[in-house]
């Protein structure tokens, strides 16, 4: 039997799509704005496809450098890859996006809309950084867009997934819009207010999940505020204890070698799934004055689990004029925790915020090592625009991704929710 089926609406590259396909729900189609993003889906979607079909033999040539993303996406239906849609969703691209949907579609019909609108309009950080606070932002209305998609497919349930801050956001306005806009389009919702550890990603990540439900059924709701898969078991050394050290500007795009056997953690969390292939584990080059500044926060966590504050620095590595704020801009992920600090779409700019906590190494984070803490798994592998190592836009997929061990977790709730379908 063929899975629950499923529209990715906003779905940046993939991490809330690979946690309900990693359930058996099948895509029917992923809609997103960013191009790199895109390829990142359809590289993804080349894995699956082939993996069913036990060619994984062909996606591993792709991971080894063997063979181009274009001769990799030759061995796959061509249906396939354009259910990737490239597009914004508005009300100009709303007929081609719909178009397109109904081509995969067909004689189905859809169970299933996940996906949440970009982020900054609503969060804390994107407002404060506003001068005028993201006010007329379009962003602020794209769940406008998203009520529409639920009027056309009318799915029995969807899964929303934003930031902390849309409850706040205009004193609450936009998510009391967005309630009234989704009880007129025939959906009750529920809100929760979530955290990323406590579904076994070990990264401290706080996101709101809203779960709508069609009000032709009678579904109950489980509390997903009250889930906690957290293990005092597991540190973030768990996920760095296995990779090849490098220094500053080492390593490569395609095919290393781990350093070490595989762990527990790992390979409960489905990141180390059973290949013996790493990619895009290549450290960023740093100045002489980031790699001092560097030596000085991991020897201060390491030795007084103390963070680094910014002043305290010598006068002759304070290069900021600004000495009253953002004391903590540089930071050490902290290997002897349960989790990491939040990965944020910024670590695209810098690495200062993200720096390894091992000082023989002296460096900030790779692709790979910040993936592994959003719980991607190993063979997932983040496209630029052109084909080859491109860190910005792989660091800002990333970051703005929803962890796909997170959503493997809501998925198996939502699945045991849809085939307990009664309508009222």
């Amino acid at each position: 039997m063929k899975g629950k089926t499923y529209i990715d609406l906003f779905a940046g590259a993939g991490g809330l799509s690979e946690g309900f396909a990693r359930n058996g729900f099948e895509p029917i189609a992923h809609v997103e704005t960013d191009t790199a993003a895109c390829f990142t889906l359809k590289t993804r979607a080349a894995y699956h496809y082939l993996k069913s079909i036990d060619h994984y033999d062909t996606y591993i040539k792709y991971l080894k450098g063997e063979i181009t993303r274009t001769e990799l996406y030759s061995f796959v239906p061509e249906k396939i890859m354009e259910s990737v849609i490239n597009l914004s969703i508005s009300e100009e691209n709303n007929y081609v996006i719909h178009d397109k949907i109904q081509k995969n579609l067909k004689n189905k019909t859809v169970d299933l809309i996940i996906g949440g609108p970009p982020c900054q309009a609503y969060s804390l950080v994107g407002r404060a950084r506003s001068k005028n606070g993201m006010s007329g932002d379009p962003r602020n209305f794209l769940y406008v867009q998203y009520a529409g998609y639920l009027e056309k497919y009318n799915p029995k349930l969807f899964v929303f997934e934003n930031v902390i801050g849309l409850k706040s956001a205009k004193d609450g306005l936009y998510l009391n819009n967005m309630k009234k806009l989704f009880d007129k389009k025939g959906y009750n919702m529920k809100l929760f207010t979530v955290e990323a550890n406590k579904f076994g990603v070990l990264q401290n990540r706080r996101r709101i999940i809203i779960i709508g439900w069609n009000k032709k059924y009678d579904f109950e709701i489980p509390d997903l505020e009250a889930i906690n898969l957290s293990s005092t078991k597991y540190s973030v050394q768990d996920l760095l204890s296995d990779l090849p050290k490098l220094q500053a500007g080492e390593g490569q795009d395609k095919f290393v070698k781990y350093e070490t056997l595989t762990n527990e953690y790992l390979n409960n969390s489905f990141i180390r799934n059973g290949i013996d292939i790493l990619t895009q584990h290549k450290a960023r080059p740093h100045s002489e004055q980031d790699k001092e500044i560097y030596r000085i926060a991991v020897k201060k966590w390491n030795d007084k689990k103390e963070r680094l504050h910014y002043n305290d620095l010598p006068e002759k590595l304070k290069t900021h004029k600004n000495r009253s704020s953002f004391f903590d801009r540089f930071k050490v992920v902290a290997a002897n925790e349960p989790h990491s600090q939040t990965v944020v779409a910024h670590i695209a700019k810098d690495g200062h915020y993200y720096i390894h906590p091992d000082l023989s190494q002296n460096r900030s984070l790779t692709i790979r090592e910040a993936a592994r803490l959003q719980s991607f798994p190993d063979d997932y592998y983040f496209e630029g625009v052109r084909e080859g190592v491109n860190r910005t836009p792989a660091f800002k997929q990333i970051g703005n991704a929803v962890p796909p061990l997170m959503a493997y977790e809501i998925s198996k709730i939502i699945l045991k929710i849809l085939c307990q379908a009664k309508k009222s």
